[in-house]
């Protein structure tokens, strides 16, 4: 299958493109086999897990039908699991992000920047044997009013199932749980950009994607934002500044660290997440107040 690649680009996502440095977020160096990380859910701030809201997961609950050949053991394996199918263009795709005094203020149709696969899935996509998605991609209304200048709170909370932030592309970023809790990159099945629809139709992903966007880079070969938290600290990619790819031990439990990042067009010292190749691949919890997404 065709890589996306941001081969498509709305016209509400162009605008963005012009008001900053946005480029391709570089391919994932994906490792030949990540840990699993079903299990790792934990009801406090703990490294490797996700803290979730949710205590209590229905084993039955909607979702894969089962695992193929890229789960063997406590590993899996991302480039052996099937995508989902299909390039639908989302050429109405919209997200404005503006600074009003102390408020970043984010308006988004959730309609991603890039292609997407067609859902519900087909009978006849390899992937529909694995996980018959019957969702259909539905324009959201995202309106968020998020600190300009986040604050660390006094201690973490948890991160809800449902949207945890927003991507530059316009689509939500949710957790890296599954209905069932279990590890969903590794069991769902996504189309090729990473992303899916829910019940409701708001497409998101639950880790990095090749099909991200990042604006301003560096220092240095430091990765640039890849979107925003609920708490407001900016969600950067997988590289420090040297170029390495960020680990979980380079992390806290939160999935974040302090270190200098371009924000707002200048170069601060300052909170800010991280994605990882491996779980919990965007955040462990909250370092900051988030406010309610919607």
């Amino acid at each position: 299958m065709t890589s996306f690649k941001n081969k498509h680009l709305g016209a509400g996502i162009a605008a963005l493109l012009v008001m900053a440095n946005i480029t391709s977020l570089p391919a994932a160096a994906h490792e030949t086999k990540l840990p699993l990380g079903d299990g790792q859910v934990s009801s406090q701030p703990k490294q490797d897990h996700v803290y979730s809201c949710k205590t209590r997961f229905n084993p039955n609950a909607p979702g894969a039908r089962g695992s193929g050949g890229w789960i063997k053991g406590d590993y899996w394996y991302p480039e052996l699991k099937p995508k989902v199918d299909g390039d639908v263009v989302w050429s109405n795709s919209q997200i404005k992000v503006q600074l009003s005094g102390n408020t970043r203020q984010i308006r988004a149709n959730n309609l991603p920047s890039h292609g997407t696969g067609v859902y519900p899935v087909k009978r006849n996509d390899d992937a529909y044997r694995y996980d018959r998605n019957p969702n259909s991609i539905r324009s959201q209304s995202i309106n968020l009013e998020l600190p300009a200048n986040p604050e660390l709170a006094s201690r973490a909370s948890c991160v809800p199932m449902g949207m945890i932030g927003v991507a530059l592309t316009g689509a939500a970023i949710y957790n890296a749980l599954d209905a069932r809790g279990d590890d969903a990159p590794a069991h769902e099945i996504q189309d090729e950009c990473g992303g899916h629809p829910e019940r409701r139709g708001q497409y998101h992903y639950h880790n990095g994607s090749d099909c991200m966007i990042e604006q301003d880079p560096g220092p240095g070969k430091h990765s640039g934002l890849i979107g925003y938290a609920l708490d407001g600290f900016g969600i950067y990619g997988n590289q420090d500044r040297d170029g390495a790819h960020l680990s979980n031990a380079d992390l806290d439990a939160c999935h974040g660290h302090v270190g200098a990042v371009n924000w707002d067009g200048q170069l601060v010292t300052m909170y800010h997440y991280h994605l990882t190749d491996e779980y919990p691949y965007t955040l462990g919890c909250f370092a900051g107040t988030p406010v309610r997404g919607r």
